[in-house]
């Protein structure tokens, strides 16, 4: 059996690991960034103290998007284009899911007694060893164990303001919530090394002869025969090239999954008709995208040197979550210490919204730029807990705060191709054959915490969906 995978992301690099390990499956994976091997790559993407997303970052795409309504404000968010995707980038933050997040999906055989084993999968945690956590998963997990500089003002102010100390951020289990309050976040960060699903799951597996990961390659769209998908149509370091599979799985990412469906026919009526797209299947890809917005409230508490971006949070019981950023932006994003206006920061981040956006081609054409409207203020409840939280938060600050707080975004958007509507519960987009798609797109809603973990987990658990022997 061949199969196709779009994306060596967080959830395509766990899934072509599973695949491949099984007797006669040929796994090929398509990813339009660079390999490890790339000269270019290991300094940007194994550094785990800063962020390699900004202008000079070869190993991210930018999207300009618009993250609210009246008045718009623009903003441009990162997705990593490289083998390990958004999870060879990001901050380190390996919070799961909650129990109540994933049993309110009601979708079968994802409750949270079906997810655990999954989340325990791919984990080895270095701090706990319980019936929650995973002890020999290639991905490690740890806490800072003591703190310093900001992350240490910030979490003593928040003892001093009456909140409670959380000793495990991922220990909840359906019995025993996690409680609100304070603590030290999971990081899958090891010796000041990110330990990502590329380089945990997928390097690993790199010398199998059944495995052929082809970078710089990007997929323009489906090949459909009839309802079933018989390949992509892609552009490599050789120039254009069809590739046919026995089965196609999406592993793009939230935005690209669903531009690549979209310009392949799949999606809403209306937007493909629009975009000069003929419509295969009418289905509500790229409808009620949802994000974690968040106000950043600039602060004057010294930077930390040496740690991630993010070594605790505070979590309130109305879904508030206080993140304080160790550095600035920019030292955040180059390593760089040089601006004295560059400074630590909170962010003021509503992780249960009710605002909804949208994910849209504007084209047929795949070079033109998705329209991403993340449409934060549409929802006035979520505009006031916001402003609740940032009241919370400049209490904490005290006469730190530097000025007022200014719309951003978590970059954490999911739900563009949402189990229940545009897949199933084994992930198999309806309406056709053999189309699969895995990745934070499924998610019916977002978790109550970033979603880097929950999307892993996903990788793992829809592996026995797309296999052969299954």
């Amino acid at each position: 059996m061949r199969v196709l995978i779009v994306g060596a992301g967080s959830a395509g690099s766990v899934l072509a690991e599973r695949l491949s390990a099984e007797e006669g499956v040929q796994v090929t994976v398509l990813e339009v960034g660079p390999g490890p091997d790339d000269p270019r790559v290991a300094a940007q993407i194994q550094d785990a103290l800063r962020l390699p997303i900004g202008a000079a970052s070869s190993v991210v795409h930018r999207y300009r998007a618009a993250l609210t309504d009246d008045p718009v404000r623009h903003a441009h968010i990162m997705r990593g284009a490289v083998v390990g995707g958004s999870g060879a980038v990001n901050g380190g933050y390996f919070c799961r899911a909650l129990p109540t997040d994933v049993d309110a999906w009601e979708i079968p055989g994802w409750a949270w007694d079906d997810v655990l084993p999954h989340f325990r999968a791919i984990e080895t945690d270095l701090d706990f060893d319980t019936p929650v956590h995973g002890t020999d998963g290639p991905i490690t997990v740890r806490r800072v164990p003591e703190f310093d500089g900001c992350t240490a003002v910030f979490v003593q102010a928040a003892r001093d303001a009456g909140f409670g100390w959380v000793e495990d951020l991922n220990g909840a289990t359906v019995d025993r919530p996690v409680p609100s309050g304070v603590g030290a976040v999971p990081l899958n960060i090891d010796g000041g090394t990110r330990v990502g699903p590329g380089g945990a799951y997928l390097a690993p597996a790199a010398g199998r002869p059944n495995l052929n990961v082809l970078t710089g390659t990007r997929v323009l769209r489906l090949e459909f025969s009839g309802t079933r998908v018989s390949g992509v149509v892609c552009v490599g370091p050789d120039g254009p090239v069809t590739l046919s599979a026995d089965r196609v799985v999406l592993c793009a990412g939230a935005i690209e999954t669903a531009r690549l469906l979209q310009l392949s026919g799949v999606g809403p009526q209306r937007v493909l008709r629009a975009a000069g797209v003929e419509t295969h299947l009418d289905l509500p890809v790229g409808v009620d995208t949802i994000d974690h917005p968040e106000w950043v409230l600039p602060v004057s508490w010294p930077p930390t040197h040496g740690v991630p971006p993010l070594e605790a949070v505070l979590t309130t019981d109305d879904g508030i979550e206080i993140r304080p950023y160790t550095v600035g932006f920019e030292a955040m994003m180059t390593g760089g210490r040089h601006d004295p206006t560059d400074q630590p920061h909170l962010g003021v981040t509503l992780m249960r919204p009710q605002s909804r956006g949208r994910v849209s081609i504007t084209s047929a054409d795949p070079d033109a730029a998705p329209l991403i409207e993340y449409r934060y203020d549409s929802a006035p409840g979520d505009v006031d807990r916001l402003r609740a939280g940032t009241q919370l938060a400049s209490e904490l600050a005290g006469s730190t705060v530097q000025s007022d707080s200014s719309w951003a975004t978590s970059q954490h958007l999911c739900g563009t191709a949402k189990m229940g509507e545009v897949v199933d519960e084994r992930c198999r987009v309806f309406g056709v054959d053999n189309l699969w798609v895995v990745d934070g797109s499924i998610l019916p809603d977002i978790p109550s915490r970033g979603p880097h973990a929950t999307i892993v987990m996903a990788g793992h658990r829809a592996a026995e969906f797309v296999s052969a022997t299954r």
